[in-house]
């Protein structure tokens, strides 16, 4: 019986709640749009934040690193051509097999000189596989004037400044002269000019140049070898597990294979400081919403403030004036967060199909070139309202406590 009137009274109370919340009501509306616009503001950042994230990964792992590499120990820090992997067809035969793995490219890297007529540039030589890059790298989407590489011999793919240096357009000879593994003899070879690239950041434009893999083989006298195999995985996450079974099976001897966090610590440090950036932001919105609903609150305290002395004075307990309060703090978050989550998800919407303009920005070799675009998830439309819901009830709480403590005769006293 005792838990039947308690129920009574709590539905009694909330009944009350929603009719006191609405008594004033161009105040209750600006208390609804500061939180929700709170909710809005922290759906978009997060949003922004991660498809900053996006393109920061894809700069690493979609421009031309991939998302992970097979090398010999010691070939990333030194390229010295001697590092290579001796059974690459082994390797690629096991990643073939492997699930987790949706493309591998081996590659030959090498240093040597790029010389035309006019001028001479010193840079990377990368002999790729056509076929197997368009699954890796981002070399083929990068060309703005030519052609792709077809795997015919003497082709070569330049950057937009190398060859500006060195004065060609397409169809324009090139030589390559680079030291032949194992001899360290100098060999050198002419090309065609048969493609430009743009891929945005310096370092790759002026400094990389692709030709076919067997010739880059074959001048560099290397048949069946390569220095590097770049893989991409099913689900991208895998390139940050270093436990990945593929992983655990390769890193014996001198080969190692690291995911793309391994090979750049240095973005990871700041992909984490981009996230601590979604949690400053989210407290000083819910300092300021808190502030809101503080201030809301009190003030429909003092206009009620003969009301809470006469229900006091009739037997009202503390706990249930707390309860009232809290229950209009509760029933004001509930409905601002449904107009947040409305807005929150036409804003993010739109701006995950537009963009947001940001200019062309490089940072630490990452390129933002145009509009970045939101990225919308499902736990910024769960766990943030959540949130935004319990911060208004806490922030609640001191005003709650201030009406259940009014003295009846100093309210009534007062009013009067």
């Amino acid at each position: 019986m005792k838990n039947y009137s308690q129920e009574i009274l709590g539905l009694l109370s909330l009944k009350l709640a929603w009719r006191n919340l609405f008594r004033n009501t161009r105040r209750t509306s600006l208390t609804c749009v500061l939180i929700s616009c709170s909710l809005v503001a922290l759906i978009l950042v997060d949003g922004l934040v991660l498809g900053m994230v996006d393109v920061m990964v894809g700069s690493i792992t979609h421009t031309l690193a991939g998302e992970a590499q097979i090398n010999k120990k010691g070939f990333r820090d030194s390229l010295e051509s001697e590092l290579y992997l001796a059974d690459p067809e082994d390797i690629i035969a096991r990643l073939k097999k492997d699930q987790a793995v949706t493309g591998q490219a081996p590659r030959v890297i090498v240093g040597g000189m790029v010389t035309s007529t006019y001028n001479t540039s010193g840079g990377l030589i990368y002999g790729v596989d056509a076929v197997s890059e368009l699954g890796i790298s981002k070399i083929k989407d990068a060309i703005y004037a030519g052609e792709y590489l077809s795997g015919k011999d003497r082709e070569i793919l330049l950057g937009r400044p190398m060859a500006e240096l060195l004065e060609v357009k397409t169809g324009d000879r090139i030589v390559i002269s680079a030291a032949e593994v194992g001899t360290s003899n100098i060999t050198q070879e002419l090309f065609r000019v048969s493609g430009l690239f743009a891929f945005g950041p310096a370092e790759l434009d002026e400094n990389i140049v692709f030709i076919n893999l067997h010739q880059a083989q074959k001048i560099l006298n290397m048949p069946g070898k390569v220095h590097q195999i770049a893989l991409r995985f099913k689900d991208p996450e895998d390139a940050k597990n270093p436990d990945l079974p593929i992983f655990q099976a390769l890193n014996r001897g001198e080969v190692e294979a690291l995911g793309w966090l391994d090979l750049e610590p240095s973005f990871g440090a700041l992909i984490a400081m981009t996230n601590y950036s979604t949690a400053i932001v989210a407290t000083i919105l819910f300092l300021l919403a808190s502030l809101g609903v503080i201030n809301s609150m009190f003030m429909s305290i003092y206009e009620r403030i003969y009301e809470f002395g006469v229900v006091k004075a009739i037997g009202t307990s503390s706990m249930q004036i707390i309860q009232l309060v809290l229950f209009e703090a509760l029933l004001l978050a509930l409905i601002s967060c449904a107009l947040g989550l409305v807005f929150g998800y036409l804003s993010g919407s739109y701006f995950q199909e537009n963009g947001i303009p940001m200019g062309r920005v490089e940072l630490s070799g990452i390129l933002l070139d145009g509009n970045i675009h939101t990225r919308m998830a499902a736990y910024q439309f769960i766990t943030f309202p959540v949130y935004v819901i319990l911060l208004t009830v806490v922030a609640a709480i001191y005003p709650a406590v201030f009406a259940s403590r009014i003295v009846p005769t100093r309210a009534l006293q007062r009013v009067l």
